[in-house]
């Protein structure tokens, strides 16, 4: 995952050189998309029983990188073809952080489930 938002940059830029504090989120809930968020999380999976996925723990950041802890599952999904993932501060709505290509890309079937592996979700910031 790559393409953080401008939000965000916004958000630490003005944090790191005292203009403003950011506010740290809640918790980081991860979304699927069907073609690239760009910077404002577009495109998302809607459908099915699909919802972001909140809780998701990941490792303390090391040499700028850092990837989930656990399983990621998304249930009862519509059929589709995922092709991104995301990463939001809330459940709904709310503010896009950072999105990436999903490689390869994960057809999903009426009803089925997509999991996304503890380790597999990989967030950089370079």
């Amino acid at each position: 995952m790559g393409g953080v938002s401008d939000s965000v940059e916004n958000e630490l830029l003005d944090h790191i050189l005292s203009t403003a504090a950011w506010t740290m989120p809640s918790g980081a809930y991860v979304s699927l998309h069907t073609a690239d968020p760009g910077e404002t999380g577009v495109n998302e999976v809607v459908g099915g029983s699909y919802g972001r996925q909140g809780d998701t723990a990941f490792d303390v950041a090391a040499s700028g990188a850092t990837s989930n802890t656990a399983d990621i599952t998304f249930t009862s999904m519509p059929a589709c073809t995922v092709t991104h993932v995301g990463i939001w501060e809330v459940a709904s709505a709310g503010t896009f952080i950072a999105g990436g290509i999903m490689a390869p890309n994960k057809p999903v079937g009426a009803g089925g489930t997509l999991i996304i592996p503890a380790g597999d979700l990989d967030v950089t910031l370079d």
